[in-house]
């Protein structure tokens, strides 16, 4: 294997269509020239348009394979997609925090489906910051901020010391500046702005902006410029068809 590049791994869903889940990230890492690895936590039915049912991974055969794949490698940082429950992504955490304290680890909260499949049971919410001081950065829209940190968006200025870790929120449902995205760091607020490029909206838009970040990480560049690199990145892919699944390749 060559050591001309870092190792990322995507830890999601399996899409049929590649749109999202650990194929799209696939595919993104290879256009930021990092060596993508996947591991499946659930195999899903669904098209660009609907979403119809997920058979969850064992989590024993997911911790399985990140020791494995630890064991054999290194790897520079973890794309964290979809999960059954916070219990199930706290046990992924504490697996590759034991083996690498170092690797960064994103996590972007898919809590539901755009045909309203919830994936998440948040029933064990009160153990959210005990996890989230595992991870790096999350990527919520505003919709899973509020289900996240209820209150949130009303109160971001007071209370984003109180989060542990860093929160990029993602514009494309800002109600009063889409396209704005606002990354949340613990004393600094930094406003991500739309270019003027035509975008047009796309399944599975938010895992592939989590991968360029974890991407962009796995390359030795600072959070913000991560995060404002995706963002060019996540423009052009927006950008490059007018139906919901976009080309990754773009001149």
């Amino acid at each position: 294997m060559s050591t001309n590049r870092p190792i990322v791994l995507s830890i999601a869903g399996f899409d049929p269509t590649a749109g999202a889940g650990v194929l799209a990230d696939i595919k993104t890492f290879e256009q930021h020239q990092v060596t993508g690895f996947a591991i499946t936590t659930g195999n899903t039915i669904q098209t660009e348009n609907e979403f119809f049912e997920i058979e969850w991974t064992d989590l024993s055969f997911v911790i399985r394979s990140i020791e494995t794949l630890f064991q054999n490698y290194k790897i520079k940082a973890v794309k964290i997609g979809i999960v059954p429950s916070l219990d199930y992504l706290n046990q992924i955490l504490s697996a590759i925090k034991g083996m690498s304290p170092t690797t960064q680890i994103v996590w972007d909260p898919v809590l539901k489906s755009t045909t309203a499949f919830e994936f998440i049971n948040m029933d064990d919410q009160l153990d959210l910051y005990k996890i989230l001081s595992k991870i790096d950065l999350i990527t919520p829209n505003y919709n899973e901020a509020q289900i996240l940190f209820p209150g949130f968006i009303s109160n971001q200025l007071s209370l984003k010391n109180e989060i542990p870790t860093s929160v990029l929120l993602k514009g494309g449902h800002n109600p009063s500046e889409i396209g704005t995205d606002r990354l949340l760091l613990k004393d600094e607020v930094i406003d991500l702005l739309p270019s003027n490029k035509k975008c047009f909206e796309k399944h599975g838009s938010g895992c592939v902006l989590s991968s360029a970040i974890t991407a962009h990480l796995a390359l030795n560049y600072p959070l913000i410029k991560s995060c404002k690199n995706a963002k060019t990145y996540i423009e052009k892919y927006l950008s490059s068809t007018s139906n919901l699944i976009g080309y990754h390749y773009v001149p």
